[in-house]
């Protein structure tokens, strides 16, 4: 075989397997959707106050608005989501140290443990698969996450930016 049938065999391989990894990723998700919303059920709140809830413990307090951005919801329907979150113990509100007039969300211990304690599992499960991928495979991995999720992140902004087509 040539050099040059070897790389196009390789990129065959390449393609292959990157489509195979994007074709596993929408069931993944669904999987990780579902478990979101169990979760939140058991908690006794709604999905996406679930997603303000992981802003919270990923960025640490912040202001309404700024949660608002995050999960994509009205001014409104983000006053309502955080008083559901208060009233279920996951947050409270706090003044901002270092401006006395803006009020912060913050996460709850309770909140943050009830995550934890309802995650192990799935943590428990995601480190045993971990478990036999070397160093180098691993930091593959991490790359490919971490540039996935950048990749989501501007495709949300992308289309919040355009308008909807009908």
């Amino acid at each position: 075989m040539t050099k040059k049938q070897q790389e196009t065999a390789e990129n065959g391989v390449k393609e292959s397997l990157a489509d195979q990894i994007i074709g596993t990723l929408p069931e993944w998700i669904t999987q990780l959707i579902q478990i979101n919303n169990l979760i939140a059920d058991r908690m006794g709140v709604v999905s996406t106050d679930f997603h303000c809830l992981h802003a919270l413990h990923q960025d640490g307090p912040t202001t309404a608005s700024v949660l608002a951005g995050r999960v994509g919801l009205t001014p409104g329907s983000t006053s309502r989501m955080i008083d559901r979150l208060a009233d279920a113990g996951c947050v409270k509100r706090v003044p901002d140290p270092g401006d006395r007039r803006r009020i912060l969300i913050e996460p709850t211990e309770e909140g943050l443990d009830r995550i934890t304690t309802y995650y192990a599992g799935l943590t428990a499960r995601t480190h045993g698969d971990l478990a036999d991928f070397d160093t180098d495979q691993l930091r593959t991995l991490l790359r490919f996450v971490e540039a996935a999720r950048d990749s989501a992140s501007a495709e949300v902004d992308r289309l919040r930016s355009e308008p909807a087509q009908g």
